[in-house]
């Protein structure tokens, strides 16, 4: 599903999809609200969603879906013209598993929605770096050193490397273990710290300090 409130930007993105074998576009939206009654209605895995839209923007539509008791069955990939902190910042916190912008090249675009859909995490490399810069400026958090209580060591490095934005199989090589050693561990991260997906692990990662050590 595509959620942005320029047609024109609908329709490339919409062509785009549809030009990919592996993908079928089942729907647009012009605003968040729109967006957020879309992927309940259509339940799409992957929903693109711009940031700045009228009636609800994009990351409050994020929240409305992906927060509270009943979240959606999406996974949200954040596109925007604007490498701005706090918008990738909000989008994350929000839920979203994804952040590129709108100049992203064709190609990378479409293997983006594939890799949000197959459950991973995907920072632009610009946004990753500006996250980054973000969180080494902000005060530690209250309970910072708390946590990743229950955190094994080899778990830590796991999500270490998760932060940096590794595969698995990145991971694997890296660590020297299977890449099914590393889904376990990956899996215990998200169980332990009750994250929805790797995105949220990235999160706990830089909150916690755990990604500057």
């Amino acid at each position: 599903m595509i959620a942005d409130d320029e047609p024109l930007v609908r329709a490339g993105f919409g062509v785009l999809v549809e030009s990919a074998d592996d993908l079928v576009l089942v729907g647009e939206a012009a605003d968040g609200r729109a967006a957020v009654d879309l992927v309940r209605e259509r339940r799409p895995d992957v929903a693109l969603m711009d940031i700045r839209m009228p009636v609800l923007n994009g990351i409050d539509a994020t929240r409305e879906l992906l927060g509270g008791a009943d979240p959606a069955p999406v996974r949200v990939l954040v596109l925007t013209t604007f490498a701005l902190d706090e918008y990738a910042f909000g989008a994350l916190r929000a839920g979203a598993s994804g952040f590129l912008l709108k100049d992203t090249p064709p190609a990378e675009l479409l293997e983006a929605v594939r890799v949000v859909a197959s459950g991973e995490a995907l920072l632009a490399p610009t946004v990753t770096r500006r996250l980054i810069e973000e969180f080494r400026r902000r005060p530690a958090l209250p309970a910072a050193d708390r946590l990743l209580d229950g955190v094994t060591e080899r778990e830590r490095e796991v999500l270490r490397l998760v932060a940096r934005g590794m595969s698995n199989a990145e991971l694997a090589a890296e660590l020297f273990l299977s890449i099914g050693t590393v889904k376990t561990h990956v899996s215990r991260l998200l169980t332990k710290l009750g994250a929805r997906d790797r995105a949220q692990l990235v999160i706990v990662a830089y909150e916690s300090g755990l990604a500057f050590t």
